[in-house]
């Protein structure tokens, strides 16, 4: 008898689910909303006045938890659009196959030359189609970008979160003066 009843409540969440709408997205054809800070891929940027914003410091390759990203440093030149000497890159790759997505390599980039990428990217057929070169990281430049950039990033944190507020100090009457007593005017 137990069994039957077991089946009889196991129909009962079938017929319920049954005709409840369905929750998933057929993607690629329909693409649903995305939030703000949502975050799909990488770009390599050029500053304002249309020169490479990485100065290969190197910083986003030693912040990655996961290694995937590698800089190889082409060394110092003179900008042609500052006349500055500056460094530039050789190379620039990125393997979103293990990627977290943790946001570290754009928070630490003293340039906002790497940023994050808002706009869902297109299914990879390959593996290889993962791996980014500088090419395929400055050609992302045109998409949309994320919300925040490293720089922005930085100046949201708050050094003095969770520390306890300093107390206000008394003020010490002058030196030399006596003190007053309470509740004498």
């Amino acid at each position: 008898m137990r069994y039957l009843i077991d089946t009889v409540r196991a129909m009962i969440v079938t017929m319920r689910n049954v005709f409840r709408p369905p929750t998933t997205v057929q993607y690629p054809a329909e693409d649903r909303v995305r939030p703000e800070r949502y975050r799909t891929s990488f770009a390599l940027v050029h500053d304002e006045g249309g020169d490479e914003a990485c100065i290969a410091c190197l910083a986003c390759e030693r912040i990655c938890p996961s290694r995937i990203i590698t800089v190889k440093p082409a060394g110092k030149r003179e900008s042609p659009v500052t006349g500055k000497k500056r460094n530039y890159l050789e190379d620039f790759t990125l393997d979103l196959n293990a990627c977290i997505f943790c946001e570290l390599c754009v928070q630490v980039c003293p340039t906002d030359a790497i940023i994050m990428l808002r706009e869902l990217a297109k299914p990879e057929l390959s593996r290889e189609g993962l791996f980014l070169t500088m090419e395929r990281l400055y050609a992302n430049e045109k998409i949309a970008h994320s919300w925040g950039s490293g720089s922005k990033l930085m100046s949201m944190q708050d050094p003095k979160r969770g520390l306890p507020a300093p107390e206000p100090k008394a003020e010490a009457p002058p030196q030399g003066a006596e003190p007053v007593p309470e509740g004498s005017s």
